[in-house]
């Protein structure tokens, strides 16, 4: 995506169920160069590709993002010198449910044990099959937001 807006519900999962629909997974590494209240620059990096994604302030489930591909090797130099907190670690694996692909991502290192879905949507009020293994409805709590997730990681949580 060059330039719009993100339109994505997120969802605690409750079972592992969801792995029998995966149909391609990758591991995830990515950091924040500036998280405010405002907007969140994020490098991340997949493999041989990355990014530099900056997304505004969350209105309900839509934000504005923009996203541009960098070398990975620069990403990579970013991560271990400009991001702020620890990086987030994650394996993104894609999962299809009744037509639709959801991202599971399944946390890694200080936030292990977190397994969150999220659905992007086209319309605000677009409809979608709710999975069996998909639990409460995190999208607006913004504890489960990988910025947040950064410098207050899941394992750190009372």
């Amino acid at each position: 995506m060059a330039m719009g807006v993100e339109i994505e519900r997120k969802f605690l999962v409750r079972s592992a169920a969801w792995r029998d629909g995966v149909r391609r997974s990758r591991p995830i590494v990515q950091g924040y160069l500036a998280a405010g209240a405002h907007a969140s620059v994020r490098v991340r990096v997949a493999g041989d590709q990355a990014w530099i994604t900056i997304k505004g302030r969350r209105s309900g489930i839509a934000r504005a993002e923009f996203e541009y591909p960098v070398p990975a090797a620069e990403a990579r130099q970013m991560l271990e010198q400009l991001a702020e907190g620890e990086s987030v670690r994650k394996t993104r694996h894609w999962v299809e449910h009744a037509g639709q692909v959801w991202e599971v991502d399944e946390f890694e290192g200080e936030n292990r044990g977190l397994v969150l879905a999220e659905i992007e949507l086209e319309r605000i009020d677009q409809e979608f099959a709710h999975p069996p293994w998909l639990g409460a409805e995190v999208s607006e709590d913004p504890r489960y937001y990988n910025a947040y997730l950064a410098q207050h990681p899941y394992r750190s949580w009372r």
